[in-house]
């Protein structure tokens, strides 16, 4: 599904107190409602650095972001709306969006450390349909701040905190920086 699409999902889900996926407890209705807001405001304040927006304009043919992602996921929330600024940006990137509970089979071939970890980017070419590179669950930067949290054993609350607060703080920009660096290598 394309981003409007993915976001119609998610409020026509939340409206009917629900979101995606088999688990449809307290804890991620919540999570989905926070991650709409999350949504929400980098839909309005998110932009593209100039880097990235010049090579975008280099990217020599088309190619499909697919993206495997869930609406209760935090880290979904905090980079998808980055990659849609991306596809509008781009004539050659064409963002889609599975939902990872209904497509396991392609969400077992990409695990992160083993585990089934998302948003999960898989760009392949529109052409082919190869596979060109992945990328996710979320910048290295933050990716080690969760490994870190993990190895002590932090509880979910705290992780989400640390982690969201990072995500505040960075405004987008290491996300930018890392897939402006594999579109350079791959893309263009």
């Amino acid at each position: 599904m394309d981003y409007q699409n993915y976001l119609d999902l998610l409020n026509n889900l939340m409206a009917e107190g629900k979101t995606t996926g088999p688990d449809q407890s307290e804890d991620y209705l919540n999570y989905a409602k926070l991650n709409l807001a999350r949504m929400n405001r980098l839909n309005k304040t998110a932009t593209l650095t100039t880097e990235l927006k010049e090579t975008l304009q280099k990217v020599n043919f088309p190619c499909i972001f697919l993206v495997l992602t869930e609406g209760w996921c935090g880290d979904a929330a905090q980079n998808i709306p980055t990659l849609h600024l991306i596809e509008e940006e781009c004539k050659n990137i064409e963002l889609k969006l599975i939902l990872r509970d209904e497509n396991l089979e392609l969400m077992d071939q990409y695990l992160t450390d083993g585990g089934r970890s998302i948003p999960k980017l898989i760009c392949l070419s529109k052409v082919s349909l190869k596979e060109i590179f992945t990328w996710g669950p979320r910048p290295e930067a933050v990716q080690h701040i969760m490994l870190e949290l993990k190895e002590k054993k932090a509880e979910k609350s705290e992780k989400a905190e640390k982690i969201h607060k990072w995500y505040a703080a960075d405004k987008t920009l290491s996300l930018q920086k890392e897939l402006k660096d594999l579109i350079e290598k791959y893309l263009c």
